[in-house]
């Protein structure tokens, strides 16, 4: 996911190490760009409010001393007033702690917002969400990184952020408060206590970090394999695969199960480790204050006194370990926090790939393959001078194309760029047609996010003009104009042609010079595919296609035959 950095290598085991650190402090740039930034100045907010709350707790505190002393001493008039004050500190107290939830949860949405975001930037630019997608094996489930991933990582650090702020206070402060009230034997036991606890648990977090990042990668998995079944619904019950599918659909759960199991198992150590730190801190709380009263240090101090005295000084002892005890518990969190983190910096920076029409001694081979498709191919495409590509099966017909369209590099030879990506330059129609949600004005006009050239009523005229040319006017009835939005999915309402024709009203909407066609026209009858590409060369297209039939010669200036073991024949199609 997504912040620059080098993909973990395969098989790397997840970890609290210095890699963690690095990749978090990537993030923490991300979420906190510069000194001005709104999230740096809802930080501050926290942190203010943090500390006043704090201050509260301290005031707090130190009631259930005072009461001592008015109860023992039986002043009405001091027991009236303090538990007015008490009140009123409670209240406060209250006020300040839900404020501190608040400007948490703020934090959260704006962390996630700037975060996803960045991540988006990084996904979209230059392809690299076909690279993640279809050409990497290393980094798993990208789309459940960016949307699920993220927001845990940021719902996780949220739930931190109060506590880890004003910890360096309130260690500071308390542990001066111990060193008045115990001497010095107070936060030294304290602060050896809290190395302890913090050497077992982080040995005790050590297995859960990688168990972690596996159980997410399984999660992503099981998820990716309903949406698959979700999307290919049809063919899968044409194959009457439900038996096979439910098999197998098990399997990846009972994988992500056992997962879980042996997750669990590794945090009982770990919630054991806490649980016994929590209450053992309570025990030396009253040990640290038992000693100098054995000792006779308070020995000439009424039993009032004394009661005062050991209330007040429980109170700044027991803080303190609960101070660290607070720090020590966030290591579940801290677990969950690094195992996010391993799998946030998901998305590689990609460097701009050249897509071009002149091609010199080109040689192609799939990427996880040395097995040549084409060899050394040149190949100049002009305005005017169309090319048919065809060839068997296999033989990389459909890898020219994505050479051509920069998903693929050469692996050898120069590819050049003789014009620009989108309207009145090169359009794509890949084999299977790509529809976004939303209107059938948004498909029409898809990859514009604005209307284009025109606008209202004129671009209205030229949408209705393009689908009647398509064949798809009775469309524009069925979702009840071009505006109307529409609660389906488009691959599940339209068939296999009609999903072509509507491809084909994008491309005549868009009017590119080059019009490269993957087998574009292939659920269609010859008569509709010859009208198709007669419209196109009306509308002044140049084709770069693929395709089978003899029938589509007749729109091209040049037949690129490829022969398979990196053979081709190029031959000029004689005008009869």
């Amino acid at each position: 996911m997504a912040v620059p950095g080098p993909a973990p290598k395969t098989g790397a085991r997840p970890k609290l190490d210095v890699q963690f650190l690095q990749r978090f402090l990537r993030i923490q740039k991300v979420l906190f760009p510069s000194w001005s930034s709104q999230n740096v100045l809802m930080f501050l907010t926290l942190l203010c409010v943090a500390l006043l709350e704090q201050l509260v707790i301290y005031q707090v505190g130190l009631i259930p001393s005072q009461y001592y002393g008015v109860l023992g001493n039986k002043d009405l008039d001091g027991f009236k007033a303090l538990t007015f004050l008490a009140v009123v500190l409670i209240v406060l107290n209250s006020t300040l702690k839900s404020f501190d939830q608040f400007i948490s949860s703020l934090l959260y949405v704006s962390w996630r917002k700037d975060l996803t975001e960045h991540l988006h930037r990084l996904y979209f630019r230059t392809r690299v969400y076909y690279t993640l997608n279809v050409l990497r094996d290393d980094i798993d489930n990208p789309d459940q990184r960016i949307s699920q991933d993220v927001e845990r990582l940021c719902r996780q650090l949220s739930s931190m952020a109060s506590k880890l702020i004003i910890s360096p206070f309130t260690l500071i402060y308390y542990t001066l408060q111990c060193l008045q009230s115990t001497g010095w034997l107070g936060p030294v036991s304290i602060f050896g206590y809290f190395i302890l606890g913090t050497v077992v648990n982080k040995t005790l977090m050590g297995p859960i970090v990688a168990k972690l990042v596996q159980q997410e990668k399984l999660e992503g998995d099981f998820r990716f394999k309903h949406m698959q079944i979700r999307v290919n619904a049809e063919p899968a019950a044409f194959y009457r695969a439900g038996h096979v599918e439910h098999m197998r659909t098990d399997r990846r759960l009972q994988r992500l199960l056992e997962t879980q199991r042996e997750l669990m198992s590794r945090e009982l150590w770990l919630y054991i480790g806490v649980n016994t730190f929590d209450y053992m801190g309570s025990i030396l709380s009253y040990i640290i204050i038992a000693i100098p009263i054995f000792s006779g240090v308070y020995g000439d101090l009424s039993p009032t006194e004394l009661s005062t005295l050991v209330s007040k000084n429980a109170f700044v002892c027991i803080y303190l370990i609960s101070c660290f005890t607070k720090l020590i518990d966030l290591s579940t969190t801290l677990s969950d926090v690094a195992g996010y983190t391993h799998r946030a910096p998901g998305c590689p920076t990609a460097e701009p790939v050249d897509t071009a029409f002149l091609l010199e001694r080109v040689c192609i081979s799939a990427p996880s393959s040395a097995k040549p498709l084409v060899k050394d191919l040149s190949l100049k495409i002009c305005e005017g001078q169309s090319l048919l590509i065809t060839g068997n099966t296999g033989t990389g017909k459909t890898s020219l194309l994505r050479v051509l369209g920069g998903l693929w590099a050469s692996s050898h030879g120069s590819v050049q760029m003789l014009t620009d990506f989108g309207p009145h330059g090169v359009l794509f129609l890949p084999q299977k047609p790509f529809f976004t949600d939303g209107t059938l004005r948004e498909q029409v006009i898809y990859p514009l996010k604005e209307i284009y050239p025109d606008s209202g009523s004129a671009d209205d005229e030229r949408i209705m003009r393009f689908l009647e040319l398509a064949g798809l006017s009775n469309l524009v009835a069925r979702t009840e104009g071009l505006d109307q939005q529409v609660d389906w999915n488009w691959y599940d309402v339209l068939s296999p042609g009609e999903m072509q024709r509507l491809s084909f009203a994008r491309l005549f909407y868009l009017q590119p010079k080059y019009a490269v066609l993957d087998e574009a026209t292939s659920a269609l009858t010859e008569e509709v595919e010859s009208e198709l590409y007669r419209i196109g060369q009306q509308l002044g297209m140049t084709f770069i296609s693929v395709g089978h039939r003899p029938s589509l010669e007749k729109f091209h200036s040049w037949v690129l035959k490829l022969c398979g073991g990196g053979r081709w024949e190029l031959t000029r199609i004689k005008v009869e």
